[in-house]
């Protein structure tokens, strides 16, 4: 069979963020996928610590101008680019002046979570479906890396559904050991609710956990990709319990090919679903 196309959508990818879990693997493995004969689309936020004139970024005109409604309220979408020359991959990043101008990634200078950092994931998400939609490229797998990507399974799912680009991707999700953030803003379902997504979907955030969020975003997703050793057994658990495709935890030396055999494995297990 032909390598998918994978769209890759994350949360934070070094050199434009400091080295973590997330950043680490999100510039190695698009970048390594490539070589091995994906056709790849890389999408990450444009966060207000980004230092854009070092890093070269530019905004794309024509793919920039759309407004997004968040919570009753229009947010122009922005569109960047830049590129990682060593990797030859680049990096598409969504911007907005409301949501990512803060030179903090989750939380202020004194700790505090930001509030509106439901908003700011789904606005991130949204930018990356309409911009993707723009660009007229069709992925065969979506592999979401950190939780401010992972709301991205409920709107394709639901908002884009209908959509010809979008109607055989497959979603995976990749869970980390991230620092668990705090509640989610008790307006949550609110903000969520729009074009295709109902209260029914949003109905396990009645109490708007981060253990809620997860597990409402596996429920969306196709695969689960167990990237770090401590990842919370809940919700392996939760994603086996639900039929999801769980890949388990790596070796550093090992993980990329494995990724690369998960996509074409749920790719798979999809065409033929559909017979």
């Amino acid at each position: 069979m032909e390598s998918p196309r994978v769209l890759f959508v994350s949360s934070e990818i070094s050199p434009y963020l400091p080295e973590s879990p997330v950043a680490s693997v999100c510039q190695q493995l698009p970048s390594a996928i490539q070589e091995r004969g994906f056709e790849i689309r890389t999408f990450m936020p444009r966060f207000g610590c980004i230092n854009e004139r070092r890093n070269q970024l530019h905004e794309v005109i024509r793919l920039s101008g759309l407004n997004l409604v968040i919570n009753d309220a229009d947010h122009p979408l922005i569109i960047k680019v830049a590129s990682i020359p060593a990797a030859r991959m680049q990096i598409y990043f969504i911007d907005n002046d409301d949501y990512f101008q803060r030179k903090t990634l989750y939380r202020d200078e004194a700790g505090e979570w930001f509030k509106d950092n439901d908003e700011r994931s789904i606005f991130f998400v949204r930018g990356v479906l309409e911009t993707v939609r723009k660009l007229r490229w069709s992925p065969d797998i979506v592999h979401c890396h950190g939780w401010f990507s992972f709301i991205l399974a409920l709107f394709m799912r639901k908002s884009f559904r209908d959509d010809p680009l979008y109607t055989d991707s497959r979603i995976i999700l990749s869970l980390y050991d991230e620092p668990t953030p705090e509640t989610f803003d008790e307006e949550f379902k609110l903000k969520a609710v729009n074009d295709g997504v109902k209260n029914k979907d949003l109905e396990i955030m009645t109490e708007p956990t981060f253990e809620n969020f997860v597990k409402m975003c596996i429920n969306f997703a196709d695969g689960i990709i167990v990237a770090a050793p401590n990842v919370n057994e809940q919700y392996i658990q939760y994603a086996i319990e639900n039929k999801k495709h769980v890949l388990d935890y790596q070796s550093p030396e090992e993980y990329i090919d494995k990724y690369a055999d998960f996509y074409k494995l749920v790719a798979k297990r999809r065409r033929k679903n559909k017979i």
